[in-house]
């Protein structure tokens, strides 16, 4: 119905608030990005968006894609994996007035996105075409690693709800267990997020600093990726060259897992943001490295997403679906 617009769509993940209003179906306003660390909590955020960009028009229905663990995103508070906030349905309908406030997890909603993505949004990263009607998965890496995919059902697409960014990292060669050995010095459990995170990247760093007996300086994977990018740092370049590596074993587990003939896509902040350095590392030579299933994994095409509101798409589709679904009959 027409007075079930504008809604409100928002992705908050740990370092970034993003909002945009849906004016009518499919149809969106501007896109507007917050940085997180500038507010003390969520209400603060929504507040100023709804200030500058929404005017006086009512908004009835939001939807919230959180970076928070599946159990806490099914309850009525939400407290974030790698941001220092809670999150109320209740506190959120008083204050604001919603009618609807759903929380759903950010990858689940970022996989829902997919199947409507235009070819402008990704770029390939070898393998062969997608095959239709085939599992797809989905993982990025950013503040923390978000992991879904999505599974073919009859005419439509299920969203899995998961959290593969916390199983147990996998390593591969003697480098990457001497990292496993270290890291188990600090962590009883090393999940493949210790490492393929943006904190994650600055442990690679130190790790490797350390176990050749050079002092490490205190980088930040922002400055890791940039000295790498410009060829400042040799240091750099081999932590840049190890995450990805580590991120094509990940990719290739869970094309494995799902059987995903219908892509690996990946999302999160950093590997957009490594551009060409990312296509010429050892991600896809590792990610096909398979065993006996090598020449399987050769066929499967992976995707790196562009877009940085996709999530927000995907969340459009999933208020959608949950509105039909509580409308009386």
């Amino acid at each position: 119905m027409e007075n079930d617009f504008p809604r409100l769509l928002s992705d908050i993940g740990g370092t970034n608030a993003r909002f945009v209003l849906e004016t009518s179906c499919g149809h969106f306003g501007e896109q507007i990005t917050y940085v997180n660390r500038s507010f003390s909590c969520f209400s603060d955020v929504l507040s100023q968006f709804l200030s500058q960009h929404a005017g006086r028009e009512r908004i009835r229905h939001a939807i919230i894609a959180v970076a928070a663990n599946t159990d806490s995103v099914a309850g009525s508070v939400i407290r974030m994996t790698n941001l220092d906030w809670t999150l109320s349905v209740e506190s959120i309908q008083k204050e604001f007035g919603f009618e609807t406030v759903l929380f759903v997890n950010d990858f689940t909603a970022l996989a829902m996105s997919i199947p409507f993505m235009a070819p402008a949004a990704v770029k390939q990263c070898g393998g062969q075409q997608a095959v239709r009607g085939k599992p797809i998965g989905l993982l990025g890496a950013g503040t923390g690693l978000g992991v879904s995919g999505l599974i073919p059902c009859a005419d439509t697409w299920v969203p899995l709800v998961a959290e593969g960014g916390h199983v147990s990292f996998p390593p591969f060669d003697e480098k990457e267990m001497l990292l496993l050995r270290l890291a188990r010095e600090h962590y009883p459990h090393v999940s493949v997020e210790r490492f393929l995170s943006g904190s994650g990247m600055a442990l690679i760093y130190r790790l490797l600093m350390e176990s050749r007996g050079e002092r490490p300086e205190s980088l930040s994977a922002t400055e890791i990726t940039h000295r790498a990018l410009v060829d400042q740092c040799v240091w750099c370049d081999e932590v840049v060259e190890t995450f990805c590596r580590m991120l094509g074993t990940v990719a290739g587990n869970l094309a494995l897992t799902l059987g995903a003939g219908g892509g690996i896509y990946i999302g999160g902040g950093i590997v957009p943001h490594l551009g060409e350095r990312f296509f010429h590392s050892g991600f896809r030579q590792r990610f096909e490295e398979k065993g006996r299933f090598s020449e399987y994994m050769a066929l499967v095409p992976v995707f790196v997403i562009l877009d940085t509101y996709a999530a927000l798409h995907g969340a459009s589709v999933m208020l959608s679906a949950h509105l039909r679904a509580s409308a009386p009959h």
